[in-house]
């Protein structure tokens, strides 16, 4: 048998994770000294008051998966007798991979058998959700893990994902986003756009002036990259600004027609720790990133 795994980073709940028989690894962050594992030390993620507490002057830090970790969660696994089948977040992005891979290879020598496919979405929260929704999706349909790693090889690279924040002090603070540093101490009301590339990294790629035309900005992504928008999934990923994401989607219905199929997803702690909150962005099926 076939045991599907994500992580916490990719905005996966664990509500949604059972529609998809999928099991959660959860990705640490840090408020005042203490480590907390989403939908461990905790069931349901407040994201507004979690935000609030960023709001208020705190800045959460993140820490990698441990070696060990990795092998809690994929040995019960392996000695049951099951393949793995883990769709993660980017990997240029944390050190927990490397710690992964270590892991893994002790596996590999105690469980010659078994088999391990990984899929890398090269991004982060809302990006990162949707893959995982397509494999999950792809699952259910009956598609055999290679069908679906063969699937990924041909189609990560076209999920896009713009997005901007309305204050840069968390991003500059974790350091996390190429370019960047051209932006820092520019006009206020001045916001850089975000994307990720297709080496599964962070990179500034413009900025507009007021929030307005960033909005703008992203919309006119998906009109310029979008496959054909109105015939696929969009999702609008939000750190406590559902207001913005609300209005992205309502504009998007009056531009692709009311069946547009839209979600609205929180993003989750672990990233939000580097994103801060009021960041917007969204994720679209796309000729390229």
């Amino acid at each position: 048998m076939l045991r599907f795994f994500t992580d916490t980073d990719t905005d996966i709940t664990p509500e949604v994770a059972a529609k998809y028989n999928c099991s959660l690894i959860s990705m640490p962050y840090s408020i005042d000294g203490k480590n907390i594992f989403p939908y461990v030390d905790f069931k349901e993620f407040d994201f507004h008051a979690f935000y609030d507490q960023l709001r208020s002057g705190v800045l959460p830090t993140t820490s990698a998966v441990s070696e060990e970790q990795y092998i809690e969660y994929f040995e019960p696994v392996f000695a049951a007798g099951d393949d793995i089948l883990y769709v993660h977040f980017s990997a240029a992005m944390s050190a927990s991979f490397a710690a992964m891979d270590r892991a893994l290879a002790r596996l590999k020598e105690k469980y010659p058998e078994r088999k391990f496919y990984g899929i890398d979405t090269k991004g982060i929260t809302t990006i990162s959700y949707a893959m995982v929704i397509e494999v999950g999706e792809m699952l259910k349909a009956g598609k055999t893990p290679e069908e679906i790693v063969a699937w990924a090889d041909e189609n990560v690279d076209r999920f896009a994902m713009y997005f901007f924040v309305d204050d840069l002090k968390f991003f500059k603070h974790s350091g996390r986003v190429s370019g960047l540093a051209a932006t820092m101490g520019t006009l206020l009301g001045v916001r850089p756009i975000i994307n990720m590339n297709s080496e599964g990294k962070m990179v500034s790629c413009g900025k507009e002036r007021g929030r307005q035309k960033a909005i703008e900005r992203l919309l006119a992504y998906v009109d310029e990259l979008g496959d054909d928008p109105g015939a696929h999934p969009i999702y609008i990923g939000h750190s406590d600004y559902p207001e913005v994401a609300e209005e992205i989607a309502r504009l998007l219905k009056e531009k692709y027609g009311p069946a547009t199929d839209i979600t609205i997803v929180p993003v989750n702690p672990t990233a939000g720790s580097h994103c801060g909150p009021n960041g917007v962005g969204v994720c679209f099926r796309s000729t390229r990133r």
